[in-house]
């Protein structure tokens, strides 16, 4: 467990909420590992029945923690070295820091019980594309959904890749991807990956609604039709590392040093 994550199960639907309100939620390693935990161990259990993930009321989160994923592994605090360091040493410390937030991705593909999300505020990096394997999402009207992947000289991850197109077609998953375009509540229920817009602070609630909804019904064939309406794991893992080898050979580019050595200074600025 980590302070930054509550998991609490209520009745039959388990409730993962992100705490970390001082960073917007941006998601650490421990995080990724418990979320990750909380998805695995709920598998197997006959009693959970559906998942929540939510931020809270005024955001859901901001994607990575940066900081955290860059100097993990490295025992430097000075910052504007780290963030050079971090990126070059990448090819050795990228496996530990990316294996958690892999084996979350992973742990997303794999499930078989329902995930509802409830957006309040801001859905950034992983933040949005986690979004693409959950079954039902609700978001606030003040939430807005983006993946700044190509500002910092990355590529997409959580095989968005190959859900995003899928889901909202190619020309609003290359706006949003390609050309890191924000997306308001509006435009993400238009485009099909928000199933409802509700007004701010009622996201929860609202979840909990869908998720009693869902619990009541016969959980076998659920299964078996989320089963049939969802692409295999396997072609979701097989993307993920795909992406994943491409975003850590990009870590070590030019251009990914020069915006994450932006950021650190804007950050400390």
């Amino acid at each position: 467990m980590t302070a930054h994550l509550i998991v609490t199960d209520e009745g039959a639907t388990r409730v993962i909420t992100l705490r970390r309100p001082e960073k917007k939620n941006a998601i650490t390693q421990d995080m990724y590992r418990v979320m990750g935990d909380a998805i695995d161990t709920a598998q197997n259990n006959p009693a959970i029945r559906c998942l929540i993930i939510t931020g809270g009321s005024g955001v859901f989160t901001a994607g990575n923690d940066l900081d955290d994923f860059l100097k993990e592994g490295t025992s430097n605090t000075d910052t504007a070295h780290s963030a050079n360091s971090a990126i070059s040493a990448n090819s050795a410390n990228s496996a530990n820091s990316a294996n958690s937030a892999i084996k979350f991705l992973y742990s997303l593909a794999h499930n078989v019980k329902p995930i509802i999300a409830a957006v309040d505020g801001v859905a950034i990096g992983i933040g949005t594309t986690m979004l693409f394997h959950c079954d039902y999402v609700l978001a606030s009207t003040t939430a807005t959904f983006s993946t700044p992947f190509i500002h910092l000289g990355l590529v997409p991850e959580g095989a968005s890749s190959l859900l995003m197109p899928r889901t909202m077609g190619y020309q609003r998953a290359f706006a949003m991807l390609v050309m890191g375009r924000t997306f308001s509540a509006e435009d993400a229920h238009l485009a099909g990956f928000v199933n409802v817009v509700v007004s701010p602070g009622h996201t929860e609630a609202e979840a909990r609604k869908v998720a009693r909804e869902i619990c009541k019904l016969p959980a076998e064939a659920v299964a078996v039709s989320r089963k049939l309406i969802r692409l295999p794991p396997e072609d979701m893992t097989r993307r993920i590392d795909q992406e994943g080898h491409l975003f850590r050979e990009r870590m070590r580019s030019t251009e990914a040093i020069a915006a994450f050595k932006a950021f650190f200074s804007r950050d400390r600025g």
